[in-house]
């Protein structure tokens, strides 16, 4: 197969263990690069070469391109793989990763740019023919735009951030008093945490399901998905725990969805991995925008699909064709990832520190992602996840009871985690009916 010489790993934690673990069954040496405060992490430990590239704050190391770059040079790595969050979706990284004569394992970089505007990326999928949310066709421009646009759609609308992401600058207003509150802040917001201060409107939908579609698309006008993940356990637009496929959604559902999805980037001209994300209300599909990356949660694609996503993007990367077309694609059993944060399970204030005793559950259909071991201390300056818990069984009520065992065998002494709330959720009644919309984590951590 072509493949690569040597792939540098721009990222850190659980990802870019999970990225050197399939480079290596490849054959593939890796370079780690790290800061200061990740000298001593596992990433670090297990990559064949590591390069120190800047102090703790990510500003200055993992979002470091020139450093990045430096790095790549004097190992002779010929490609990057960004794994999610950081770089990942930053399409001049991937403009400047390629006019230095390296290979970005993701999507091509105009993509990165048209998925990264919510507003570009909305136009593009509705002149492909994909279902969008009733709303503003672009950017508000003004006030009165905005009344205009609520009044046509109907309250409640959600003002949201163009260039926005994870829940910042996104506001909602239920009636036409709250509007202009909602919008002075949904920009203020959008204009901090993006430097873009342009926002559009959607209707704001009271009990969607969050449905999200796994694809890969090969240079040679291949597109395939890989079954939808159910991520709609959500606190403050953060995902917590996902599921493959949705207990929401039939085969017919599922079909339908993937055609309409795979056809429309096919036409794109799309390549390499992506999702994209729907909501789903009333039987009726509506795109919210795409993540032109690996997310999170592909392993409980992997798991129903048997399939190795990463490795896959590695090989579209080099160029090779899928080898595969989408009837060979056999979904199996049902998967449910728990994410697990370095957080209070109560106030979910952020908690790092030294962790004493790590013992990950195991057994049948049972897999940890993680970084953690005894001793290492959860540094304060990124992300809060530390470990991610997947189970496969051949239903969802199989899946349930190996998640509730496995999450009574997991520990992780010394800081506090999210773990009990995890334990909580999964022997929930309405979690079991799988009868739970976006809005139902926080309503169940309210009266929890």
């Amino acid at each position: 197969m072509a493949s690569f010489h040597k792939i540098l790993i721009a990222n850190r934690g659980e990802i870019a263990l999970r990225i050197q673990r399939a480079c290596r069954e490849l054959g593939i040496p890796t370079v780690a690069v790290h800061s200061t405060a990740d000298a001593t992490a596992m990433h670090v430990r297990l990559a064949d070469e590591s390069v120190c590239i800047g102090p703790p704050s990510a500003r200055d190391s993992y979002l470091n391109i020139p450093a990045i770059l430096s790095a790549a040079a004097i190992t002779g790595a010929d490609a990057i793989h960004p794994g999610y969050g950081f770089l990942s979706e930053n399409a001049r990284f991937a403009e400047m990763v390629e006019a230095h004569g390296l290979t970005f394992i993701g999507p091509a970089p105009a993509h990165i740019r048209m998925m990264g505007d919510k507003i570009a990326a909305k136009t593009a999928m509705a002149g492909l023919g994909v279902p969008l949310v009733p709303g503003s066709d672009g950017a508000i421009a003004d006030l009165g735009e905005a009344r205009a646009v609520a009044g046509r759609i109907g309250y409640p609308v959600l003002i949201k951030a163009a260039a926005g992401g994870g829940g910042r600058g996104m506001k909602v207003a239920a009636s036409e008093g709250e509007l202009e509150e909602a919008w002075r802040v949904a920009r203020t917001e959008a204009a901090s945490a993006f430097g873009n201060d342009q926002v559009y409107i959607e209707k704001y939908l009271d009990r969607p399901r969050h449905i999200e579609l796994q694809v890969l698309a090969d240079a040679h006008g291949n597109v395939v998905h890989f079954g939808e993940r159910d991520c709609s356990l959500q606190r403050r637009h953060q995902k917590l725990l996902e599921e493959a496929g949705s207990p929401a959604l039939d085969a017919a559902a599922r079909d339908a969805l993937g055609a309409r999805v795979t056809s429309a980037l096919a036409q794109l001209g799309y390549r390499n991995a992506g999702t994209l994300e729907f909501l789903y209300q009333d039987g009726q599909f509506a795109f919210i925008e795409m993540n032109t990356r690996l997310q999170v949660e592909h392993p409980v694609s992997e798991a129903i699909a048997g399939v190795d996503l990463v490795q896959e993007q590695i090989r579209l990367a080099a160029g090779e064709p899928l080898g595969y077309t989408q009837a060979d694609i056999r979904f199996s059993g049902h998967a449910i990832e728990c994410r697990i944060n370095a957080e209070d399970p109560v106030s979910f204030a952020p908690t790092p520190g030294r962790v004493n005793v790590f013992h990950p559950p195991g057994g049948p259909g049972v897999r940890v992602d993680s970084a953690l071991y005894a001793g290492y201390v959860v540094p304060p300056y990124y992300d809060s996840l530390v470990a991610k818990l997947i189970v496969h069984a051949p239903s969802r009520p199989e899946a349930i009871a190996r998640l509730a065992r496995a999450l009574d065998e997991f520990v992780i002494d010394g800081i506090k985690t999210t773990l009990p709330l995890h334990q909580r959720i999964v022997r929930d009644k309405e979690f079991a009916a799988g009868d739970y919309t976006i809005h139902w984590l926080e309503d169940f951590v309210a009266r929890s």
